[in-house]
Formats: structure tokens, C-alpha cells, sequence
């Protein structure tokens, strides 16, 4: 089975699978196809993080998360008071997917059908065109005003039509199948990145893209009434989506009325990303220790009594937007992945490249312009990520892989998905289309009240209301909430 937010893609992954491959081939397969087919939202120039589970073996986390370049330093920004979100200086960092995608493939047994064939749906898509999605569609004419001047943006985006053909990329891909995914960061497919890089004026060289590297590690992971819980290490967000779950396991009102468990699940999300906004970034600058409270549960049981059952706590402005795709993947090995990737805003920074065709993200973008501290911008530091998929074994032998798009909408719709499913009894599906809601921003929006699908019983919004929430009301499946997903995998 293979889940994304986009039908050819999914059955790209899903005829992978049908071909013998494994769930990691799967995962790349549906990765690249989105690069083609939802650009707005992923692609090879962009960042990846993985969780896999493997029958017998302990999930493993994979970061493929580029650093910022060796140029770019406080003095490239002088004269601006935060970094650009979209043009070549927005585009500091290394794409790290890539990377990502080689060191996924290098695990034992990982690899069964070859790269030629992993890449061979999205090669042609890119080469004779696909059709336009509707959400690729609206995302298009949304952001041409603001990205008609950005490099290569109107040569690829601006001609109208329904189809999208992307010629120079799928030369890019048919590269990366003949030559190894490592010929993104050196040899003549990386000279030609550096040089697209250097052509447009992006702070990013040859020397950066061979310096970067993904790591495999070990999953932060928080044990839940009866199931072990994981999600992404830092630079990610990860640490705040066990946090809630860890809180909410520990509030009766999980399951009882809609208030109830809409107001406990929003509290728990006020704790858990005040102690995010504080200390999550580059773990190489980090010494808060995430796995230590996680595994404290008397800190989590102290964090959990302290939320008022009936009453909202102030919430101040947090931080940033963010853009991605989820996709899981399961094999009949019982090899079960939970995989996200995104260029940060809709079309990351918007600079398409010229030879190579890629578009770039524009994830450094979220760096602050300060000597240090929180996510300061510095030379080969990574930046906080609000990225960060999820997974779930239970003690009866499921395996679940969830995750969504959406900024700080990640973590609270991981927990609306996870607590509906396990919690209170709600099929998978029915889990996955009921109304959600948002505190914090998403989409570039910065707003920081509570927002609610109309979906939601009008007894729960006047009850949230007179809690002290700041309700807003968004319209029903609002891309606010997220393009999530889940696959569960029974014993």
C-alpha cells in the first residue's frame, strides 16, 4: 500500500511494489512523481526525513537536511532585517532529499529493483508532460504575481495550459538513474547544479553540495498505554508531536466530548511548543536533551495536570509556514515507512534552475538574522524544521505510519489522526476526514488563533469559545489543515 496526496503518484509508488520492490523503492518512486506532478509542495531540491520500520528490528530515522552555504553569512543579508522568502538568496541551503533517498536505498535489503526503474514514472511525466492537478492548479495562479520575476519561474510556470512538461528536469532524473543519487552532490550533474546555482546568485557552491551528507539515526520516541510512539530528531519538530501524544494519554478528556478533547489536545500543544520555540534547532548547537523528558513521566504527568480542564491559556506568536508532502508506504515484507519532503513555502524559494531544471527551496529561509541564539543564521548550520513524520507501534503487532503537510499544523493534525484512531475508536478513514483544527500558522499565514472546520458540531465552538479560545471559523477541507494520511499494517 502507498499513501500521498496525489493519485499518480501514489500508483507510481504502488506499481513499484507490484514489481517485487520494497517500501523504501516505493516511497522514492512516489517522491519523485510528486517533484513532477506537486511541485508546489516537493521535489529533489528540496529536504527529507524518514522513519522505517523493519519486522524485528528498532525504526531507524534517516535527516536528509541540508546546511547553509559557506557565503552565507549576516553580511549577504545587510540591509534586511529577515531573509528573503522567495529568489536566489532565499536559496541557501543544501537539498538534502536526495541524500535522504541514497541513504534509505543503502540499508540492508532496501534495494531490489534499481534506480532506472524507481525513477522511470516521474522521467516520463517530466518529459511528455502531465496533466495539471487542481491543487497545482489554484497554487499556480495564487503565486504568479508574487514569483513572475523570481529566475525561471515564468519559463516553466508562466505559459498557461493544462499540462506541465518538465524536459530539463527529467534529464536531471534520467542522470541520477544512470549515474547513483550521490552524483547530485559531486561529479558532472553537481557541477551543473553549482553552476545553475552560481548563474542565478544563489550563496551556494560545489564545495557545499559535497560537503553534505544524510545521517541514519535513532528515532526520538515517547511510550504510550500500549504502544511506542516515534517521530523525527531534531532539527524537526518531532519532540513537540510525541510531547502532545505523551500529554493526551495522560487527560481523560481525550475521549470524552468534542470541547473536551478539541480543548485538551490544544492546551497540550501550548506546552509542548513552548518548550520547541525554546529550544529545538541544529542539534549540533543544541544542549536541551529531547529523549530525557520524554522519558520522564513524572515531568510529562506534571505538564499534563497542569492544563485547566475548562479554560484556555494565553498563546503568544510562534513560529514559521511550511509546505511538504507525507508519504507511507508498506510492503508485504512488513517493511512499513512514514517518509516527508518539502521545499518550505508553495514553490520554496520559486528559482527554477536553468539547466538542471530543478526548483529550489527556500528553507534557510527561516534562519534568523542574529550573531546567535535560537536558529541563527551561520555557515553549515541546518534550519529548524517544522518537518517530521510520524510512526506508531502498538503492543498487538500494528504498525502505523501518519503524518500531513501544514507548518505547526503537523504536530496537532498527527495528533488529531493518531488520537481518533486509537483512541476513540474512529476507523482509519473516518480519522482521516474528520474536521480539524489549527493553532498557529500555516500557508505563510501568521494568525495565531485557534481555527475550526465548520464540520465541527456548533456546541463544541461556543464551548471552546467561552474557554477563551480565539476562535476562527475556515472553510470545511480547508488546505490549511493539511493533506494528511495513514497506513496502519495489522499482524
Amino acid at each position: 500500500m502507498v499513501v500521498a496526496p496525489e493519485r499518480r503518484a501514489s500508483e507510481a509508488g504502488l506499481s513499484v511494489l507490484l514489481d517485487g520492490g520494497t517500501a523504501i523503492e516505493a516511497a522514492i518512486a512516489t517522491a519523485a512523481v510528486l517533484g513532477v506532478t506537486y511541485p508546489h509542495m516537493t521535489g529533489i531540491g528540496g529536504d527529507a526525513f524518514w522513519l522505517i520500520h523493519r519486522p524485528g528490528q528498532a525504526p531507524i530515522a534517516i535527516t536528509g537536511c541540508g546546511s547553509a552555504g559557506a557565503v552565507a553569512t549576516l553580511d549577504l543579508y545587510h540591509g534586511h532585517d529577515r531573509i528573503p522568502s522567495r529568489g536566489p538568496i532565499a536559496a541557501n541551503t543544501v537539498a538534502g532529499a536526495v541524500s535522504s533517498w541514497k541513504a534509505a536505498l543503502g540499508l540492508e535489503g532496501a534495494s531490489r529493483l534499481g534506480l532506472p526503474r524507481l525513477l522511470r514514472d516521474a522521467i516520463a511525466f517530466a518529459g511528455d508532460g502531465a496533466e495539471i492537478a487542481p491543487n497545482l492548479e489554484r497554487n499556480i495562479a495564487a503565486k504568479d504575481a508574487e514569483l513572475r520575476s523570481v529566475p525561471g519561474w515564468s519559463d516553466v510556470f508562466g505559459e498557461g495550459g493544462k499540462t506541465l512538461a518538465l524536459p530539463h528536469l527529467a534529464h536531471t532524473l534520467e542522470q541520477l538513474g544512470a549515474n547513483g543519487l550521490g552524483s547530485f552532490y559531486s561529479g558532472p550533474l553537481a557541477r551543473d547544479i553549482a553552476a545553475d546555482l552560481a548563474e542565478v546568485g544563489a550563496p551556494l557552491s560545489a564545495d557545499d553540495l559535497a560537503a553534505h551528507k544524510s545521517t541514519i539515526e535513532i528515532p526520538l520516541s515517547v511510550r504510550l498505554r500500549d504502544c511506542d510512539v516515534y517521530n523525527a530528531p531534531p532539527p524537526t519538530q518531532g519532540f513537540a508531536s510525541l510531547v502532545i501524544l505523551a500529554l493526551a494519554d495522560r487527560l481523560p478528556a481525550a475521549t470524552e466530548s468534542d470541547f473536551a478533547y478539541i480543548h485538551s489536545l490544544v492546551e497540550a500543544t501550548k506546552l509542548a511548543f513552548a518548550i520547541r520555540n525554546r529550544e529545538i534547532g541544529d542539534p549540533a548547537f543544541m544542549s536541551f536533551d529531547c529523549q530525557k523528558l520524554l522519558d520522564d513521566t513524572s515531568a510529562l504527568a506534571r505538564m499534563a495536570s497542569s492544563i485547566d480542564p475548562a479554560r484556555a491559556t494565553p498563546w503568544p506568536r510562534s513560529h514559521g509556514p511550511g509546505d511538504t508532502v507525507w508519504i507511507g508506504a508498506a510492503d508485504s515484507d512488513g517493511c512499513v515507512v512514514s517518509m516527508i519532503q518539502s521545499i518550505f513555502f508553495e514553490f520554496g524559494s520559486g528559482v527554477i534552475m536553468p539547466r538542471t531544471g530543478i526548483l529550489w527551496q527556500n528553507r534557510g529561509s527561516s534562519f534568523r538574522l542574529a550573531p546567535d541564539g535560537w536558529n541563527a543564521l551561520m555557515p553549515g548550520r541546518k534550519p529548524f524544521h517544522t518537518l517530521n513524520p510520524a510512526l506508531a507501534r502498538f503492543d498487538d503487532g500494528r504498525v502505523m505510519a501518519y503524518g500531513t503537510m501544514g507548518g505547526e499544523g503537523q504536530p496537532q493534525t498527527q495528533a488529531a489522526l493518531f488520537t481518533r484512531y486509537a483512541r476513540r475508536g474512529t476507523s482509519l478513514i473516518n480519522a482521516i476526514d474528520a474536521p480539524r483544527w489549527l493553532l498557529g500558522r500555516t500557508w505563510g499565514d501568521e494568525t495565531t488563533a485557534l481555527r475550526l472546520e465548520s464540520r465541527f458540531d456548533n456546541k463544541a465552538i461556543d464551548a471552546l469559545r467561552n474557554a477563551g479560545h480565539p476562535v476562527q471559523m475556515v472553510e470545511d477541507y480547508s488546505d490549511l489543515m493539511g493533506h494528511a494520511g495513514a497506513i496502519v499494517r495489522h499482524a
